[in-house]
């Protein structure tokens, strides 16, 4: 056999790799002859759509929470307009006699609903009396004015120093008048109900005690004495002044009557503060110490 030529040999060569070439060209138009032309735009329009369908979902979320939202707005304006809303009480003209001074019914304003209101004399809120403190209220603590907010709300809009009615819808429904020993009173319901168990305990082992006490008042929406900002604990009903033989104890001469030493014990055993320590001492006055106000809101009693 004759050996090949050089030039047919190349040549060959050449046509097999012209061959391979367009066979594989031949090829990748025939797969992309086979593929959908608008295969590429359902895929972008299927993507456009899930995203959408997202975004109407979380704006449906939103809209049922504004729904929620209003509902519950809803609610708490038919509670607002619901709330009973006592007829002011006009305050008494009486004038109160010098502390010390026997005092009658006739000398202390009426609250408005019926009970007696205690005048502006009877209390100044400041800091405790380190000697009081020492040996009372060891236990107790008074509540400030921004607990007794926290807990039972603000009980009007505006106050003055003289006594104004509750408007708190919510504290109105808490607040109750009844006849507690010999005199008639506004406080909150469980104050009530503790200061009558105090009561009865006096009656049993101090009935001398017990028969002498009065009040010179309890709820007395108002600013406290000589202060345009601080409110009295007197304004939320947790507070009681109370008398001896309807004597008026001198507040600020750091000096008590007897009966008040013994009631102090009586009010401290039982969660109250007593007012005799404060700074410029109060002993007729007597109010729910902080404990005791919040363990009653913990039990849904306010």
């Amino acid at each position: 056999m004759r050996p090949l030529d050089p030039i047919a040999a190349v040549v060959i060569g050449m046509s097999i790799i012209l061959a391979a070439v367009a066979f594989a060209l031949v090829g990748d138009l025939l797969r992309n002859t086979e593929r959908d032309p608008n295969e590429g735009r359902i895929d972008r329009a299927t993507q456009q759509l899930a995203k959408q369908d997202a975004e109407i979902q979380d704006l449906r979320a939103e809209l049922n929470s504004l729904k929620r939202r209003v509902t519950d707005l809803e609610g708490k304006v038919k509670e607002l307009a619901e709330a009973p809303r006592p007829e002011p009480v006009p305050p008494s003209s009486a004038v109160s006699p010098p502390p010390g001074e026997p005092v009658s019914p006739q000398s202390f304003s009426i609250d408005q609903f019926g009970g007696i209101a205690p005048p502006e004399e009877t209390e100044n809120m400041t800091e405790p009396m380190q000697l009081a403190k020492k040996r009372f209220n060891e236990r107790v603590i008074r509540p400030t004015p921004a607990v007794l907010r926290e807990v039972l709300g603000e009980p009007r809009s505006v106050y003055s120093t003289s006594c104004q009615p509750v408007t708190n819808p919510k504290l109105l429904r808490t607040l109750e008048s009844r006849d507690i020993g010999h005199f008639r009173l506004t406080m909150i319901r469980p104050a009530l109900d503790s200061l009558g168990q105090i009561m009865e305990r006096l009656r049993k082992e101090e009935p001398d005690i017990y028969a002498a006490i009065g009040t010179a008042g309890a709820l007395c929406a108002r600013y406290v004495r000589g202060s345009t900002k601080s409110v009295s604990s007197h304004a939320w009903g947790a507070a009681v002044d109370l008398t001896l033989k309807k004597n008026l104890d001198r507040m600020g001469d750091d000096n008590t009557q007897f009966g008040l030493v013994v009631l102090a014990e009586f009010f401290n055993d039982a969660g109250w503060y007593w007012g005799a320590g404060y700074s410029r001492e109060d002993s007729m006055h007597f109010e729910v110490g902080e404990a005791l106000l919040r363990k009653w809101a913990a039990e849904g009693k306010l």
